[in-house]
């Protein structure tokens, strides 16, 4: 079968026709190249404006590059012709395989931007014999359709949250959607501010169908939830909560174990971070022996460490009635104790009260668990596509590969 009548059946153009098919060397390289002649009866069209025009000249011969077939690098060769445009002036044609100024064909970046969901981008870029900068393209090219192309109905349930992307607190907002039968990164914004958050409620007009959001104590966050969505269900869940206990272990560990060498005793805190901070059912053998030593001290690190595992209760409650019983008790058996961190929770606890117990409204269907798990892919994301220097190659990253966005149309799949 000639190489010609594949193309015809899987990637057809409507007035070009595939010509000669040959193979010659090219930057040190064999390639295969494929000549492409526009039919004589065939219309000029106006690159910008899709108008038919008359013709102007032609331009040399440009390679573009086509998906390999058996290893071997494909390219069409083509010689734009310029048109005479009464609208936009004398540009170039417009012409089906590709777009702009790129030198790669549409079905190619489309290929390469499948595989960049699997390999770093540099890896990308040595198998198929491109740039990084052309993997860059190619991705930033289907994640622009995808954006204009996606549906956004019916969004009832949110997730806000920030990760770190660059050293020195430089941070990125990311919301979500964490309704249960589609979950996708929705949204980055710059920064954690509230002015991040603000551009997401301005950009999308969905705070009429907002029934859940869930998300942090972050008070810029907050702030914009409760002006631009306050009829949602803001929820505070498990994972932010049982995350300031252990800041608050670990900072009663580092003042305690300070005090203890001040004063002269033995170091029994050395070592101990991890057998205080992890899950029993998580920690390792050494782990559970350093634990079961400190438990003979009277510490105060080993202290909140108890009051985090009692509060663990609170979760197991089905009532919002015997939660609420139950967390008050709590809070003022912290107030009584003699542990000014812990006391720093219970009183931020208390602050936030009436969205950390929206949770149990909800039945526990959402929690930022689902954000959590999207924050690791993120940060897995940001690690494949080293290279990146600014913030719109990060974006570009995340919205391929979270965004779940739709594909361009094709008349064949080759992945």
């Amino acid at each position: 079968m000639l190489i010609k009548t594949i193309l015809n059946f899987c990637h057809k153009f409507n007035s070009f026709v595939y010509d000669n098919v040959s193979i010659e060397a090219h930057n040190l390289n064999t390639i295969i190249i494929v000549d492409i002649k526009a039919r004589s009866n065939g219309k000029k069209l106006c690159s910008i404006c899709r108008r038919q025009c008359s013709g102007y000249d032609r331009l040399k011969p440009r390679l573009f590059k086509f998906i390999p077939i058996w290893g071997i690098p494909v390219s069409f060769r083509y010689a734009l012709r310029r048109v005479n445009c009464p609208v936009h002036g004398i540009v170039v044609e417009y012409i089906p395989w590709s777009s702009g100024k790129s030198h790669l064909t549409d079905i190619f970046k489309i290929y390469l931007s499948q595989w960049a969901k699997y390999l770093s981008w540099n890896t990308v870029a040595e198998i198929f014999n491109v740039n990084w900068y052309q993997v860059f393209e190619s991705v930033e090219y289907v994640v622009e359709y995808g954006l204009k192309n996606r549906v956004l109905l019916n969004i009832k349930a949110i997730g806000i949250d920030e990760i770190q992307y660059r050293i020195g607190h430089v941070y990125l907002t990311l919301v979500y959607q964490i309704d249960s039968g589609c979950r996708r990164l929705l949204y980055i914004g710059k920064d954690r501010t509230a002015k991040s958050l603000l551009r997401f409620f301005r950009q999308f007009n969905i705070t009429s169908t907002l029934e859940v959001i869930c998300s942090d104590m972050w008070k810029p966050y907050l702030k914009v939830i409760r002006k631009k969505a306050p009829q949602a269900l803001n929820i505070l869940d498990r994972f932010h909560i049982m995350k300031k206990f252990n800041e608050a272990i670990d900072n009663t560990r580092r003042q305690e174990a300070r005090q203890l060498e001040e004063d002269g005793f033995e170091p029994i805190l050395k070592h101990s971070r991890w057998c205080l901070l992890k899950n029993k059912n998580k920690q390792k053998e050494s782990q559970l022996a350093k634990l079961k030593e400190l438990m003979k001290y009277n510490l105060k690190s080993v202290k909140c460490m108890l009051l985090r595992e009692a509060f663990q209760k609170f979760w197991t409650y089905k009532s919002s009635y015997w939660a609420k019983r139950f967390f008050n008790q709590w809070i003022e058996k912290v107030k009584q104790s003699n542990l000014d961190e812990m006391k720093k929770v219970a009183k931020t606890l208390k602050h936030h009260e009436e969205l950390i117990f929206n949770w149990f409204k909800t039945k526990e269907r959402y929690s930022n668990s689902i954000v959590e798990g999207f924050n690791n892919k993120a940060k897995l994301t940001m690690r494949k596509a080293y290279g990146f220097k600014q913030f719109r190659s990060i974006e570009v990253a995340l919205y391929h590969q979270l965004g779940d966005l739709p594909l361009p149309v094709l008349t064949h799949k080759f992945f």
